[in-house]
């Protein structure tokens, strides 16, 4: 007796999905994580954003960065903009074999989930970490809200 794969709308219909399917996993193994970039599902640099009672702090992984291709912007009270450029290293006696850094300008915005002060925001760049602390506005720290009684 022969064993036959039960397909309850047919082999038909659903043959090109599995077959984009598999194309899409061949163009996700091929590329990794470049891939996800080309479809807008992550994004560089690779940030953490965390938050304390006064602060909002974000951290961006910005290997071979120097600080002066870098540019911080806070704009609309809540996005901060991170701008800069890579540059590729450039092998004196020697011919590439395989490049999968990436290089290049980047621009990444990441929303905040309330406003801060931009002129209160410190950035500080070290050993290719980003760390940037904005304030939170006045208006988006907790106040402790007193209870009277009769």
């Amino acid at each position: 007796m022969k064993l036959t794969r039960w397909s309850p709308f047919g082999g038909t219909a659903w043959n090109p999905l599995q077959q984009f399917q598999r194309e899409m996993n061949r163009l996700f193994d091929r590329y990794g994580d470049g891939a996800s970039r080309l479809f807008g599902l992550g994004g560089y640099p690779a940030v953490n954003v965390w938050e304390d009672a006064d602060n909002v702090y974000l951290e961006a992984e910005l290997p071979g960065v120097e600080f002066k291709d870098l540019e911080i912007y806070v704009s609309g009270g809540n996005e901060l903009t991170l701008k800069g450029e890579r540059r590729p290293p450039v092998p004196e006696r020697g011919v590439w074999h395989r490049q999968e850094r990436t290089f290049g300008a980047f621009s990444r915005s990441v929303a905040l989930p309330f406003p801060v002060d931009p002129d209160k925001v410190e950035a500080r760049l070290e050993n290719g970490v980003l760390a940037v602390k904005l304030a939170k506005h006045e208006a988006a720290r907790p106040r402790k809200i007193s209870v009277k009684g009769e």
